[in-house]
This record gives C-alpha cells, structure tokens and sequence, in this order.
C-alpha cells in the first residue's frame, strides 16, 4: 500500500457533499484546485503554470469541522493521503482520478481572515449535576478572557 502523504495549497472548487455509508459511517468529500505562478525576473510579469485537481475526502471528526466551516471559493489547506482511483466512465473510457484523504484540513491564513469557534466538552465528573453521561455547556467568553489573561502575563512590559 502507498503511504503519499503531503500538503497541498488552493481553492475549494465545489461546495462539500456530506453522505453516509452503507455501514453508517458519514463521509463529505469536495473538489479542490491548486495553481501554479511563478514570477518571470526578467519581465515581472506573473504568468500561470499548471492546475492540479483532486478530490478531497474527509472521514471521522473532520467531516463536522469541514462541513460547518469551508464552502466553495475558500482558500485551504489539505493535508492527506493520495491515492490514484481508477476507473472506466459511461463511454468505456479508461479515467483516473486523483484523490486526497484529509487527516487535516485548514484556511490558507495567507489569503483570509478567520475566526475560531471552538467546540469542546467538560470531562463527565465536571458536571453540575452529578449525572456522569452530561456535560456542561462551555463559557467561552470566560475561557478567552482567561487566555487574554494569561497572554497578558507573558507578554513582557
């Protein structure tokens, strides 16, 4: 079995699609494209090399992450696993695909701006009310003023 794994820079080019396996398993996969351009020194003119399409699958707890967060048009970066899918089309065509399964998928910070959500649940001896399975709701506000705090500390005067 091939173990390619690598990071690839682009742009979601289709919106992502959640399903579900015949085992139950949730999957969403969405198509991305990654361009090349380079800088010619002797003109300063920008020119366009290649495009490199793929598939980007995700499995597990990334399919929550992706599918609340990135849409088509965002700039991202995916970190995976390739794989080359081989197959014949309608027309007898003999086609290869090449697809990405994500281990990580990220905003390329370089071309936006984001803001974090972040989603956590109190261990289950935490909760209020003595119920083992509950967990208690998160005050975010308290735990980013305490990271302001503690930034705030370290930083030196």
């Amino acid at each position: 079995m091939y173990e390619a794994q690598c990071a690839v820079v682009g742009t979601v080019i289709t919106n992502p699609v959640k399903r579900s396996t015949p085992t139950g398993d949730e999957v969403l996969s969405f198509r991305m494209a990654s361009n090349a351009r380079r800088q010619d020194r002797n003109t300063g003119e920008w020119t366009d090399g290649g495009t490199l399409y793929l598939t980007v699958t995700c499995w597990r707890r990334l399919v929550r992450g992706v599918g609340a967060s990135l849409m088509k048009g965002d700039p991202i970066i995916a970190y995976g696993q390739l794989r080359t899918n081989e197959y014949t089309n309608r027309d007898g065509v003999e086609r290869a695909d090449l697809e990405m399964r994500a281990s990580a998928v990220g905003p390329d910070l370089a071309r936006c701006n984001v803001s974090i959500h972040r989603t956590k649940a109190v261990a289950p001896e935490a909760a209020p009310d003595g119920d083992p399975g509950a967990t208690e709701p998160v005050d975010e506000d308290r735990d980013h003023d305490r990271i302001e705090d503690d930034l705030r500390e370290s930083v030196p005067a």
